[in-house]
C-alpha cells in the first residue's frame, strides 16, 4: 500500500481539447494541488489514452500522483500512480494484483461507512465520501452528511476524501469534521484563474490544523 497525500485533489473536466486540459492542470499543479484524478467517461479510447499519458508525465514533473477514474486497464497502460474505483467498477483486490503494491487505489464509498470499512479491509489506500453539497458535475448525486466524516474518524485508518460541490466557503466544515483531502472540479476549473484558486484552496487546507 502507498500513502495518499492530504490536500486538494483535482478532478479533471472532460474535453476533447488536450492542450487546454494540460494547460489548466498545469495551472492547478503550480497552485499546489496534492493529487490529480483523470476522469473522462467518453468512448474515445485513443483520446483517453493520450490525455492520461500526457497527464501522467505532467504530474510526475511536479511530484504529484495521477489517479485514473474507473479504468484499471488505462491506469496500467499509461503508468499512472493508481486507480479510483466506484461501487460497480471492479474489485479492489484485482486492482491491487494488477497494479502492484506501490500504486494507489481509492474507493468511492458514497454515503456508506460500511462500504468504507469493506474497502479498508480489501486494501484500499484511501476512501471517498460524498456528495456533501450540490454539485454542478453530478447534480442528482445523493447527499452525504458531514456527520459521516466524524463517524469515520475512529473507524477508518486511511486518508478520507470528501467530494461534491466543495468550495472555499464550505470546505472548512469538512476539514473540521475530519476530511484529509478535498476533491474538487468546479471550484478549480470554473475559476477565472485556476492557479490562484488552487493556491487559495490549498492555503485553506494547510491552515486548517492551526484553527
Amino acid at each position: 500500500m502507498s500513502d495518499f497525500p492530504g490536500g486538494i485533489y483535482a478532478i479533471t473536466f472532460e474535453t476533447a481539447d488536450t492542450g487546454h486540459l494540460l494547460t489548466q492542470i498545469e495551472a492547478a499543479l503550480v497552485g499546489g494541488v496534492a493529487a490529480v484524478q483523470y476522469r473522462d467517461k467518453s468512448t474515445d479510447v485513443a483520446r483517453r489514452h493520450e490525455q492520461a499519458s500526457e497527464l501522467a508525465s505532467l504530474c510526475h514533473q511536479f511530484g504529484v500522483p495521477l489517479i485514473i477514474n474507473d479504468d484499471l486497464r488505462l491506469a496500467d497502460l499509461c503508468d499512472a500512480d493508481g486507480v479510483h474505483l466506484g461501487r460497480d467498477d471492479g474489485s479492489l483486490r484485482e486492482a491491487r494484483i494488477i497494479l502492484g503494491k506501490n500504486k494507489l487505489i481509492g474507493a468511492s464509498c458514497y454515503q456508506s461507512l460500511d462500504l468504507a470499512l469493506a474497502a479498508q479491509a480489501a486494501g484500499a489506500d484511501y476512501v471517498a465520501f460524498g456528495s456533501f453539497f450540490p454539485s454542478p458535475t453530478k447534480p442528482a448525486a445523493a447527499r452525504a452528511d458531514v456527520a459521516l466524516l466524524r463517524a469515520a474518524t475512529p473507524a477508518i485508518h486511511l486518508p478520507v476524501v470528501a467530494i461534491g460541490g466543495i468550495t472555499l466557503a464550505n470546505a472548512p466544515q469538512l476539514l473540521d469534521a475530519g476530511a484529509d483531502s478535498l476533491a474538487m472540479l468546479s471550484a478549480l476549473f470554473d475559476a477565472p484563474d485556476v492557479r490562484a484558486a488552487a493556491h487559495d484552496l490549498n492555503h485553506l487546507f494547510e491552515a486548517e490544523p492551526e484553527q
